[in-house]
């Protein structure tokens, strides 16, 4: 048997379960639309509808993203770039660190209950209704900061800077699915995440800069006067990402690629060679059919359709209360919850960053200005963008790499590979920063090693585990997502109340202690899906086929 044929025999005998994919066209052979490179596999396939944004120009794709990837950079600088005011707030409004972390808890709460609310709102009126909401909520919000005179002024912005931020943590990973296909999801995932760490620890470098040379309400000032101009881009030049997509698309696919492989590869005699074409056109049937169906309308939007608020002619024709429920099915699923753990304990150690810094930095040996403690964060971002080509670029090159070693075919626990790298890195990161600060030694041991290693952890293993547990389930991608934000939310909700009080009980070098075995277990643990994930996709496959019906968990609506 030649190696094509055994290529041939593998695809055809290998099990398909929910997650597994033909990403590659080892032949070339496959009447299906691919990459540029040509034998990378489009997931989802573009339909033929005009207004379908996979057929937008590399450019405008790339524009839209943009405008989405700055937007969730500011709201996340928003939401964390108070720390190195805590010790001036403190002085000013008679206050404590305490207090402070539980405007930090207030922020991560208001978060998690907001992406609740805001994604199945997104999905009925349109994602660019509420990212525009989202930035005149935040305006609102800075205007409430810049005249603070206690803590309550504090909590209040916490809140709303909260709820205006929640479409950072479901939207726009939604949207990235919107525009990119499957074998460049790791790159567009780890971009937003670099947005959002990018924001967390940018922001406090710029609070440092501005509170030294001007009065702290700038630091809210010059968000405003960033966010208007802002607020008239996205009116005039953002557009809606969302579209209805045949949820048998893909089964249509691979049905369809199964058939050419068939028939490309049947016998050699005339009646097998009229039978394989007569296979491969109907194959190729099968593929256009989920181009094409439930689109029919082939008119390009006009400039004012574009530019309203709500849209509706795409949104998910659920009703808003089935979407709102959906996430809480997946309860049951285990690569979500655990893709919500691994991200939400990334929040551990932002939040231990955003509420130890300056209580570390500003004090001796170190004696750091405002200023100065914010600069530190610029090693965490170092650490982000290095973690974004980790976890974005370089893992989608792995998994291509992997899939055609694997007879062209995709399999979510390819992308694991690469979480052992984060996992070390974090693990030392942790050690660095937290024994470094105790015992006094140099800054650049905790700031560069400790903050700049758990920065590259932080961005790398919180892309990988969104896009694994996504893949696993693309037709609840959107649940999923809902599902391990809102987990990793209140992860990180809980961990920030409990930061300063354990910490006092238990010193630095006992807490730096527990967290790195915390790390070492809860990371280490991607070691459980590389052996069992398939396992796992294999026992939910049942339930997954049924709770993807649309109609599933419509209660208060009457279906045909």
């Amino acid at each position: 048997m030649t190696a094509a044929a055994e290529e041939v025999r593998a695809a055809l005998d290998y099990e398909f379960l929910p997650g597994t994919v033909h990403l590659v066209d080892l032949e070339g052979t496959l009447n299906v639309k691919k990459s540029e490179s040509g034998d990378v596999i489009l997931h989802p396939q573009p339909t033929t509808n005009v207004n379908d944004p996979l057929r937008w120009s590399k450019k405008k794709r790339a524009f839209q993203f943009g405008l989405v990837w700055f937007w969730a950079f500011m709201l996340a600088l928003s939401l964390n770039f108070m720390g190195p005011l805590f010790v001036t707030w403190i002085g000013e409004w008679n206050s404590n660190f305490q207090m402070m972390g539980v405007s930090v808890a207030f922020g991560f709460l208001f978060l998690g209950l907001g992406v609740l609310f805001v994604q199945p709102t997104g999905l009925k009126l349109g994602k660019q209704f509420c990212y525009n909401a989202g930035t005149i909520i935040i305006i609102v919000g800075c205007i409430i900061g810049s005249f603070s005179t206690n803590i309550g002024y504090l909590l209040v912005f916490k809140v709303l800077a909260g709820i205006s931020a929640a479409p950072v943590d479901t939207l726009v990973e939604i949207t990235s699915t919107d525009l990119f296909f499957q074998h460049e999801r790791s790159t567009a995932f780890s971009s937003l995440i670099l947005a959002l760490y990018a924001g967390s620890f940018l922001g406090p470098v710029a609070c440092g800069y501005i509170a030294d040379n001007m009065h702290w309400s700038w630091c809210y000032y010059i968000q405003i006067i960033i966010y208007v101009p802002l607020l008239i881009i996205q009116i005039f030049w953002m557009e809606d990402t969302t579209f209805r997509r045949d949820e048998h698309a893909e089964e249509a696919l691979e049905e369809g690629i199964l058939s050419q492989i068939k028939s490309i590869n049947s016998g050699p005699n005339a009646d097998e060679a009229g039978e394989a074409k007569e296979t491969k056109e109907i194959a190729e049937v099968e593929v256009e059919s989920a181009d094409n169906s439930s689109h029919s309308s082939q008119v390009p939007y006009t400039w004012g359709h574009k530019r309203k608020w709500i849209h509706t002619e795409q949104n998910d024709v659920r009703s808003w209360f089935c979407i709102f429920l959906r996430p809480f099915y997946l309860i049951t699923f285990p690569a979500v919850v655990w893709g919500g753990f691994i991200y939400g304990f990334q929040m551990f150690w932002l939040s231990l960053l955003v509420n130890t810094q300056g209580l570390i930095y500003e004090s001796p040996p170190y004696n750091f200005s405002v200023q100065s403690v914010g600069v530190t964060n610029v090693a965490v971002f170092v650490g982000n963008v290095v973690g974004m080509f980790y976890g974005g670029q370089f893992v989608d090159w792995l998994t291509i790499k992997m899939a055609r070693r694997n007879h062209g075919i995709l399999e979510p626990e390819h992308r694991l590979q690469a979480m052992l790298v984060p996992t070390v890195i974090n693990a030392a990161g942790i050690l660095a920063y937290g024994l470094g600060s105790h015992y006094q030694e140099h800054w650049a041991i905790s700031v560069i090693i400790g903050q700049g290693f758990m920065g590259f952890a932080m961005s790398s293993s919180g892309s990988i585990c969104l896009v694994y547990a996504v893949e696993c389930y693309e037709k609840l991608a959107s649940e999923s997502l809902v599902l391990m934000l809102f987990i990793r939310n209140m992860i990180g909700m809980g961990f920030t109340f409990a930061i300063s009080p354990w910490i006092t009980a238990q010193g630095l070098m006992g807490s730096t202690w527990v967290m790195f075995g915390l790390s070492v277990a809860i990371n280490g643990s991607y070691l459980c899906f590389t052996q069992w994930g398939k396992d796992c996709r294999r026992w939910t496959r049942a339930k997954y086929e049924k709770i993807s019906n649309p109609l599933y968990g419509e209660y208060f609506k009457k279906t045909n």
